[in-house]
């Protein structure tokens, strides 16, 4: 999870380990009159809880206990639920007022977050499919232990899928992140996680991958370009603590990507919209400034374009770095690392790419232009993009034309069902 920069929790808590804040609350609910005992049981008494739905709007009359499992009868209600189960053979079980028993499955995530947390807290997250049950009857058993138990923002995110079907151990249809990884850079990855609404399904697909790995990589590759070239004009800078001046057109681009971060961000977190429009704008913008340096200008043009170039990429990055999306290395480096990984996607390595780079030329010198297309046609199938740049030819990642193979799964993995080409 370190490698996708998603920061480590505060505290990581074991059940196991919190078994008297588990007893503790259920004895709360008990005191209150919302738990009832039943040889060595304890169930939460839906009927008392009058907020009971609250969270998904499903109403107590329509929900339709015994469906899926049959109906305890020693309940007063078929939807309350189970706070302590009595001990059965052959599974692990604690002392408690009522007998040998271990939690129920809802109870222990309200002890451990109130423990932690405190009754009120402002963001509580989980899967689309914890609503109901498992979310409703987190607030029905808090609430019942304590009634200022309120958490401000519940946050459910939608699930990756692979053709369209989630995710899952069972269904053997998942790949994990290490697996992903081997393939594909942390960053590609996490570009391509939220350039979904964390509430959408995201189906997995290696065209999407491949995409978010050609966006990081231009992303990348302008601010590397715009930071080598800030770092080779830094004596033509003013040092006078005044403020930057800047032409019109880098103070509209800065004020709209300001402005539609703000606005997309406080829209439930619209992650999926923030990389594209004003962003994107930003980086074409640095890239024409860039070309404008290499032309011949006035000294008060020049600055004026060189701390444009500043502040534009001041506020990319002051955007990056919210996303998670700011290399912890150098930008040389990522680049490096990006290459490296569609070098491996495509079966080969540099030194290959070099070979065919030099063959291409001769082949070009002896005017076989037709050879030479074809050879980086068949480099531009494998995500290897060839570019002839005056006298030389560099290369770069780039989206397969087309896309054969799928991720390798480790030795004595399933391997999962082949996913949607988009």
């Amino acid at each position: 999870m370190s490698d996708l920069q998603c920061l480590s929790p505060t505290h990581e808590p074991r059940v196991s380990d919190h078994m008297e804040q588990i007893k503790d609350m259920i004895t709360q609910i008990i005191n209150k009159d919302f738990g009832y005992v039943v040889e060595g049981d304890v169930f939460f008494a839906v009927d008392k809880f009058s907020n009971y739905g609250k969270l998904s709007g499903q109403k107590l009359e329509n929900n339709r206990a015994g469906e899926r499992v049959a109906v305890d009868s020693r309940k007063r209600n078929p939807s309350d639920f189970a706070l302590w189960k009595a001990a059965k053979p052959g599974e692990p079980s604690w002392d408690s007022p009522w007998g040998p028993g271990q939690p129920g499955w809802h109870i222990e995530c309200s002890a451990m977050s109130a423990h932690y947390l405190s009754f009120k807290f402002d963001i509580h997250g989980g899967g689309l499919d914890l609503i109901f049950p498992h979310h409703e009857n987190e607030i029905a058993q808090s609430c019942a232990a304590c009634e200022e138990s309120d958490v401000s923002y519940w946050m459910h995110n939608g699930h990756v899928t692979n053709n369209n079907e989630k995710m899952s151990k069972s269904l053997g249809n998942f790949f994990t992140i290490r697996q992903i990884t081997e393939r594909y850079h942390p960053l590609a990855l996490r570009y391509f996680l939220i350039n979904a609404h964390y509430r959408s399904p995201l189906n997995y697909s290696v065209v999407q991958l491949e995409g978010a790995s050609d966006a990081v990589f231009y992303i990348y590759q302008t601010l590397k370009d715009c930071q080598d070239a800030l770092l080779q004009l830094q004596e033509e800078m003013p040092n006078d603590g005044k403020p930057a001046r800047i032409t019109p057109d880098a103070k509209e681009c800065i004020s709209k990507l300001r402005n539609e971060f703000q606005v997309k961000m406080s829209d439930d977190l619209s992650t999926s919209l923030i990389l594209t429009g004003a962003f994107l704008e930003a980086l074409k913008l640095v890239n024409n400034l860039l070309t404008m340096l290499k032309k011949k200008q006035q000294k008060q043009q020049r600055l004026l374009v060189i701390q444009s170039l500043k502040e534009i990429q001041n506020e990319v990055t002051k955007v990056l770095d919210v996303l998670g999306l700011q290399p912890p290395c150098s930008y040389n480096e990522v680049l490096l690392q990006l290459k490296e990984k569609a070098l491996t996607r495509a079966g080969l390595v540099e030194d290959d790419v070099i070979r065919l780079i030099k063959e291409r030329a001769e082949v070009r010198r002896n005017k076989d232009f037709l050879k030479s297309d074809q050879m980086r046609a068949h480099l531009q199938a494998k995500g290897i993009a060839l570019m002839d740049v005056g006298t030389e030819t560099i290369w770069r990642p780039c989206v397969p034309v087309q896309q054969d193979s799928e991720i390798v799964p480790s030795e004595g993995q399933k391997v999962p069902p082949k996913p949607e080409s988009a």
